[in-house]
């Protein structure tokens, strides 16, 4: 199957909202990048296949990629596939990971990490289940996906501009910019779960945020692992990006953005001219302090 695409994407989390929106854009956007060489796939992932395989079809039958002429069955270029994947499972993470090195053995081009979850409330089991998922289940992504990109390849991870640093204490906040590995972001992550436990997060400096905070650790760990790998020579281009405050199930539709604006620096730290940029955390379509 490599032989017969030029260019493999993955974009997690898309069954709907921003995801949904960034596999349609990415469609869109790709004949005029620079990764145009030719034919493209896209795979949508999502945990239930019901819901996945109804976002392709619904793509399959969008009105912007048939007036564009965006995929094959039209005479374009793309193609969107089902996967399924939970991040929060990490069988689940290896599953597709060896799918895509079996299937793909000349690697894929970009990865847009999109999944996660907002629940509401905030207790001690739910700040866990929610580091769970967006940090140590993006984490694992992260890791799993890295080794599978080209070596001109792109991993976005999809962050919060709800997790920036101004929420904590200036001391949070030095040891999050001054973290020199991913354990010492991990360290983070357990001091807030066990200050949760304890009721004294505000006294430790953290917000009582399970979602703000495990964003703030998922940009955390995208800077350190990006200059890790730049440290190394390699040229992957590995970055953070927020959407901004979209209208989606995830916002309980009080965005201020569309979903396809939302979507709009995804596809660009995907598939954009962005030089060398790398290690950074991007919102609006531009990097900007986090």
């Amino acid at each position: 199957m490599s032989s017969e695409y030029a260019t493999i994407g993955v974009v997690t989390g898309a069954n709907k909202g921003v995801g949904l929106a960034t596999v349609r854009n990415l469609a869109l956007q790709y004949p005029n990048s620079n990764f145009n060489k030719g034919p493209f796939l896209i795979y949508l992932t999502a945990r239930d296949v019901g819901r996945g395989e109804a976002a392709v079809s619904q793509l399959n039958e969008d009105s912007q990629l048939r007036n564009a002429n965006a995929l094959r069955a039209a005479g374009g270029l793309t193609d969107i596939r089902y996967y399924t994947l939970d991040i929060a499972q990490k069988e689940s993470i290896q599953d597709f990971a060896q799918y895509l090195k079996t299937t793909h053995n000349d690697g894929i081009d970009f990865v847009i990490n999109n999944a996660g979850i907002a629940l509401d409330g905030f207790n001690a089991d739910l700040v866990r289940d929610t580091l769970h998922t967006n940090y140590y289940g993006s984490l694992n992504a992260t890791y799993a996906f890295l080794p599978l990109l080209k070596l001109n390849g792109r991993l976005v991870n999809v962050s919060s501009e709800a997790g920036k640093l101004s929420k904590f204490s200036p001391s949070i906040r030095s040891r999050f910019l001054s973290a020199r590995s991913v354990d010492d972001v991990t360290v983070l992550m357990e001091e807030f779960q066990a200050a949760v436990e304890e009721g004294r997060e505000k006294d430790a400096g953290f917000p009582s945020a399970a979602y703000a905070t495990s964003k703030a650790g998922m940009t955390g760990f995208t800077t350190v692992i990006a200059r890790e790998e730049k440290e190394k020579g390699s040229e992957v281009l590995i970055n953070a990006v927020t959407p901004g405050y979209t209208n989606t199930d995830m916002s309980k539709g009080n965005g201020t953005k569309t979903p396809d604006e939302g979507s709009r620096t995804l596809v660009l730290v995907a598939l954009g001219d962005i030089g060398k940029q790398t290690a950074l955390f991007w919102q609006d379509e531009r990097p900007v302090e986090w």
